[in-house]
């Protein structure tokens, strides 16, 4: 029996469905692979702080709670000044309310909100949005600041998310009257696209990013935002190294800013690492700042 030979034609044919078939499984694979990884990063790892820092060093505090104006509940630390300046705390992203910086500020005199952003510590809210909604969070500290008896000025520190957060809500709320910005980012969907596995998944990231959250991908733009902060004042800092080459983050904020603006980035410095690198230092010039444009 003479074996059955197949045609060019049918070979062609089925060269023509494993292609298609291979493409649609990698379109399928990219769309789950990039919906997972959002997901995850919607939903940072929650550390609730202890407030173990603040009471070994002596610093008095009250826990408090606000509410913002979509009502999430947001854990908080406020310490009333002794020099009638609050200066309001954000955190980064997957962090919380940093005791370190809430002691440097209080051992000099200042007064500090500290809160939890959502979806981060022990604050409500289920999806963080790095730096959207989270502006909400900020408009809820600073009324609170506000109202309190003997604050006569209110400045602004953010780590992170936390700095290009404030960064955002100070161009919007003049009653923020300096800002400090360690490691912000320039945009939001940069810093998304960098931190993206593989870049054939950044145009899926962005949609499922903008879809579960509500929130505008390109309106957390800090470097776009952070002119109208003048003529208040704005000091920005950075670790010269990683993300921050990659961006060229404080470089961009800072030509993008307006007088009165400074700047320092530390070289070989990690993200948010100009703190640790030198405490001493980093204290001189946070609080030289505050005390030039505050006091």
């Amino acid at each position: 029996m003479t074996p059955k030979r197949f045609s060019l034609g049918y070979w062609l044919r089925l060269a023509s469905l494993a292609v298609i078939s291979f493409a649609l499984t990698s379109v399928l694979l990219n769309i789950y692979a990039s919906y997972r990884w959002v997901k995850a990063f919607q939903h940072p790892m929650r550390v609730v702080p202890s407030g173990d820092w603040l009471k070994e060093n002596n610093i008095p505090f009250q826990e408090i709670e606000l509410t913002a104006a979509d009502g999430v509940k947001l854990a908080a630390w406020y310490t009333p000044p002794k020099n009638g300046t609050v200066i309001l705390l954000a955190n980064g992203y997957s962090g919380h309310r940093p005791e370190d910086i809430h002691a440097m500020f209080a051992q000099n005199g200042y007064g500090v909100l500290a809160w939890d952003f959502r979806a981060h510590g022990a604050s409500g809210g289920e999806i963080s949005t790095l730096g959207y909604f989270e502006q909400l969070d900020v408009k809820a500290a600073l009324d609170f600041a506000l109202a309190q008896p003997d604050v006569k000025h209110i400045g602004a520190w953010g780590g992170s998310m936390g700095a290009a957060t404030v960064i955002l809500a100070a161009a919007d709320h003049p009653q923020i009257e300096a800002v400090i910005s360690d490691s912000a980012f320039p945009t939001l969907e940069e810093i998304m696209k960098l931190n993206t596995p593989v870049k054939i998944m950044q145009p899926a990231i962005i949609f499922f990013d903008d879809w579960f959250s509500g929130a505008e991908i390109d309106q957390v733009s800090p470097v776009n935002e952070i002119g109208r902060i003048s003529p208040r004042p704005v000091f920005i800092i950075d670790g010269w190294d990683g993300a921050a080459i990659a961006m060229n983050s404080p470089y961009r904020l800072y030509d993008a800013a307006k007088e009165p603006k400074e700047i320092w980035a530390e070289d070989g410095v990690p993200h948010l690492g100009t703190y640790g690198h030198d405490p001493q230092e980093y204290e001189k010039r946070v609080i030289e700042f505050l005390d030039q444009y505050l006091k």
